[in-house]
């Protein structure tokens, strides 16, 4: 693999954990947001939806060991962030952020790895797709005992993927990181 394509998945994989802690913060920081059509979610959705896309980038660029590490790494700090008390974090959302976070990206590692030889962007879109409904359910029935905001959490989720493909879609025609 060429330099371009390591830098950039390397840049990919900062920022696919970094979301990790913009997502803590941003729940921390804000609570619930809109996402839409009159629905709220937790407003780490964002953050955390672009985490799927993020995945996919690194597992493309540099390959499933280094992506695995970083959902590893992911799921650690996910977990530190939102029990640290400064950030107003409690253990069941920090353990609930954490489990969410490990099964959602190990989902859309599990969808994407075999699909991605039939092509990359429906690798893409589908393991998004799975990662965001485990991520969802999981959240939310483990912080909060009820799935009352899973509309919005899709909704949100589906946002961000929706906005990377044209994002996905130049760089792939640049053949950076996704040649």
């Amino acid at each position: 693999m060429s330099t371009p394509n390591r830098r950039a998945g390397a840049i990919a994989a900062l920022a696919f954990v970094a979301t990790v802690w913009a997502a803590n913060y941003a729940l921390s920081r804000w609570g619930f947001v809109p996402v839409g059509f009159g629905l709220e979610a937790p407003a780490g959705v964002y953050f955390a939806g672009l985490a799927f896309t993020l995945r996919d980038i690194v597992h493309h660029s540099l390959g499933r060991a280094v992506v695995i590490a970083c959902i590893l790494a992911g799921a650690a700090l996910s977990w530190l962030i939102e029990a640290n008390a400064n950030l107003g974090g409690t253990v069941t959302v920090a353990v609930a952020s954490a489990i969410a976070f490990l099964l959602s990206e190990l989902a859309d590692l599990a969808v994407y790895e075999p699909l991605r030889e039939r092509g990359w962007l429906p690798a893409v879109v589908a393991s998004n797709a799975v990662g965001i409904v485990v991520d969802s359910a999981l959240f939310l029935w483990l912080a909060f005992g009820s799935l009352a905001f899973i509309e919005g959490q899709l909704v949100g989720k589906a946002w961000m993927t929706l906005a990377a493909l044209p994002v996905l879609y130049a760089l792939r025609r640049r053949r950076v990181a996704l040649a």
